[in-house]
C-alpha cells in the first residue's frame, strides 16, 4: 500500500530531523537544527505508511511573491527508488500552482533528481539575498557547494518520466 502524504504535526519533528540528520551524514543534504523544523513544522508534509513507518518529507518555503523554495526534502533509506521524492516534489509544485508562484527552486547536491523533475539548474545569482540570509546560519556559508535548480510550475506540470 502507498505511504499516506499529510502535512506535518508537531509529533513528526523529532522524526524530521533524525531522517534529516542521516541523510546529511551520506552527504545527501545539509543538516537542520531540531529548533528550525519545530519553528517551520506547517512548512512540512511527510509520507508515513500505513504502519506508521516514517517514509520522508519535504518543506515548501514560500521565498518571494514569485518564488518559493523545495528543502529538507529527504526519503528514508529503505523506500529509496519508488518515485517518493518525485511524489514530494510535485506535492511542492501543485502548493506554488495554488499560490499564484511561478516558480520553485531548491539548492541541491541532487542535480540529476531535479533534474529528472522538470528543473534546469541556474545560476545562484538569480536567487534573491533572503536566501542568502537563510544561508548565513549554514556551517558552509560562504562557501557554498549547493547547485541551484529551478522550475516554473504556472503551467501543466511536467511529468518525472518526461525530464
Amino acid at each position: 500500500m502507498e505511504p499516506i502524504l499529510r502535512p506535518a504535526q508537531m509529533r513528526d519533528a523529532k522524526k524530521i530531523h533524525e531522517l534529516l540528520m542521516e541523510c546529511s551524514a551520506e552527504g545527501l543534504l545539509l543538516p537542520r537544527p531540531l529548533g528550525d523544523i519545530y519553528g517551520q513544522i506547517r512548512d512540512f508534509k511527510v509520507l508515513e505508511a500505513e504502519d506508521g513507518t516514517f517514509v520522508g518529507c519535504a518543506a515548501l518555503a514560500v521565498i518571494w511573491e514569485n518564488l518559493a523554495e523545495v528543502r529538507s526534502l529527504a526519503i528514508a533509506r529503505g523506500w529509496r527508488g519508488r518515485g517518493y521524492g518525485n511524489r514530494l516534489v510535485e506535492s511542492c509544485c501543485e502548493d506554488v500552482r495554488a499560490l499564484g508562484i511561478g516558480r520553485l527552486f531548491a539548492l541541491t547536491y541532487q542535480v540529476r533528481f531535479f533534474e529528472r523533475n522538470g528543473f534546469s539548474v541556474v545560476s545562484k545569482d538569480l536567487l534573491p539575498q533572503r536566501v542568502w540570509i537563510v544561508c548565513a546560519n549554514c556551517p558552509r556559508f560562504p562557501d557554498c557547494d549547493e547547485v541551484a535548480v529551478m522550475r516554473r510550475v504556472d503551467g501543466p506540470a511536467a511529468s518525472p518520466a518526461q525530464s
